[in-house]
């Protein structure tokens, strides 16, 4: 095999990147996958962002995610909550999950490697970055899977107006050694809104979930437990404006947290290096006190303790690409139809807001659908860009951002270049 040249390289190894690489690779693509970290997976195994939140796909291009399920079964890393939701996974198994996936289709994958110059002239001419060690390759499609469009940037193409209004941040944690029956038991009598807290007994193990925010849109069942933390300073006020819990696959006694949010000025731009030096400062303090307050106001986590914080910050939103085409909160809402269908979702707006009040939820009630077009390139049909850089308004890209659409629109634009490939022949 020649390793300085390939049909295609993916450049981010995160559920859009992954996804990418492992179908072009088991379509028989000569496919190289570069990640700048040392895991495959990005929000679920760095971020804990755990479950994923269920969407209907309509089976269209879900190929990886039906295949990831095998595979994680293979490792026992995951479980199916409530007979409806297939993609709770263990975060740390997922690590292991996707290497033996991405070995079994014969994808090269590099770590801790980045690009960092890239010309095209027939074909890519990309340099790549190992440590203090350059690598050339050459390449007739780049799959641009990095999370803030790197090789956009690099190619000096197009991106979408920057948004006025954006996207809160937040830093993941996990809490071991709770007493999940103790807890469920206590959560279950003191909220009955089964929209908000749930539990099943699954394998013999407790799972459930819970929620609370400072919104006061919704009459929240935790309040006046927040409220009380506030006033005996056991918690500051900003750490209450988003809270939300879940058990984890297969790891028994284990709580992951999806908060805290990390609240900015409205001026900052969290891809400032000093923004987001502090933002990540700020979560860890948060996380601490978080940690304290359940220890002291929840039943079942007297005994607890932190055993993972994220290795990065869940970032939601920052640049999005010029694509063929972009998508619309009006096509959402329209639920427009489309000739080249790259994926299919329900899912609501989800806007997070940095501002008590003004988080969004605007829910469609229909399935919706996205076209292959908002994964290429304005600039050239051989770049496709996949995960939260998607071509869409804010609005749309806050409804189609999640995980299991991010694996869709990955699959959707290896199976793109596969075709192209093929009709070039």
């Amino acid at each position: 095999m020649n390793r300085n040249k390939y049909n295609v390289v993916v450049c981010g190894g995160g559920t859009a990147g992954v996804a990418s690489a492992y179908i072009a690779a088991k379509k028989g693509l000569n496919t190289l996958l570069v990640e700048k970290s040392d895991v495959l997976g990005g929000s679920i195994t760095q971020g804990l962002v755990i479950p994923c939140m269920k969407v209907n796909t309509e089976n269209i291009n879900t190929e990886f995610i039906e295949d990831l399920k095998i595979f994680a079964d293979k490792y026992n890393a995951r479980i199916t909550y409530n007979d409806s939701n297939e993609y709770w996974f263990n975060p740390e198994l997922l690590k292991i999950v996707l290497d033996d996936m991405l070995k079994t289709v014969k994808c090269d994958v590099l770590f801790s490697t980045e690009p960092i110059s890239v010309n095209f002239d027939v074909l890519f001419n990309l340099q790549l970055e190992h440590k203090s060690l350059s690598l050339y390759i050459e390449t007739e499609y780049i799959v641009d899977a990095t999370a803030n469009g790197k090789i956009f940037k690099l190619l000096n193409y197009n991106f979408q107006e920057k948004n006025e209004k954006k996207q809160a941040t937040s830093l993941r944690f996990l809490l071991s050694n709770v007493d999940l029956s103790q807890l469920s038991d206590w959560l279950l009598n003191i909220d009955s809104d089964r929209d908000v807290t749930t539990s099943a007994r699954i394998d013999n193990n407790v799972h459930l979930s819970t929620a609370y925010t400072w919104d006061n849109s919704k009459n929240w069942a935790l309040a006046p437990i927040f409220n009380a933390a506030i006033d005996n300073d056991d918690l500051e006020y900003d750490d209450t404006a988003y809270f939300q819990i879940f058990t984890v696959a297969t790891m028994p006694n284990t709580l992951a947290f999806n908060c805290p949010r990390i609240i900015l000025d409205d001026n900052e731009d969290i891809l400032d290096p000093f923004v987001y030096s502090k933002a990540l400062k700020q979560g860890r303090e948060r996380i601490y006190r978080l940690y304290n307050f359940v220890k002291k106001y929840f039943k079942g986590c007297e005994n607890s303790f932190i055993s993972h914080i994220s290795d990065t910050l869940g970032i939601r939103e920052t640049y999005r690409v010029k694509g063929k085409y972009t998508y619309t909160k009006e096509d959402i809402i329209s639920a427009r139809k489309f000739d080249n269908i790259a994926f299919t979702c329900n899912y609501p707006i989800d806007i997070h807001s940095n501002n008590k009040d003004e988080d969004i939820l605007e829910f469609t009630n229909h399935t919706y659908y996205v076209p292959i077009e908002t994964l290429i390139s304005a600039d050239n049909d051989n770049l496709y860009g996949v995960g939260r850089i998607i071509s869409a308004d804010f609005e749309a890209q806050a409804a189609i951002r999640t995980q299991i659409s991010c694996f869709s629109m990955g699959e959707a634009a290896a199976k793109d270049i596969y075709k192209k490939t093929k009709e070039s022949f």
